[in-house]
């Protein structure tokens, strides 16, 4: 299985709609689940990926996902990367 890669658009429209608090999901998942990032999982932020109206934006696995908020965004890791069993 290739390495999950996660990209948030950081550009001020998707920023300031809810990506702030979607790094925060992401983060606190893959620290949850003992992901490390940049060993098991790539994330990045992004300039602006041109879906401004449609965002906050987010790309996994390079499918665009479009109006996420926290709960979308936990939603889409379970299904990317399954939490890990304790």
């Amino acid at each position: 299985m290739a390495k999950p890669k996660i990209v948030v658009c950081l550009g001020s429209s998707c920023f300031a709609r809810g990506n702030e608090e979607n790094i925060r999901v992401v983060e606190a998942y893959l620290n949850e689940n003992s992901y490390q990032d940049e060993v098991d999982v790539e994330l990045s932020g992004s300039l602006c990926q041109g879906h401004c109206a449609d965002g906050p934006v987010v790309i996994v696995n390079d499918q665009l996902h479009t109006r996420v908020d926290a709960g979308v965004m936990l939603e889409i890791l379970r299904e990317a990367i399954p939490p890990r069993g304790k």
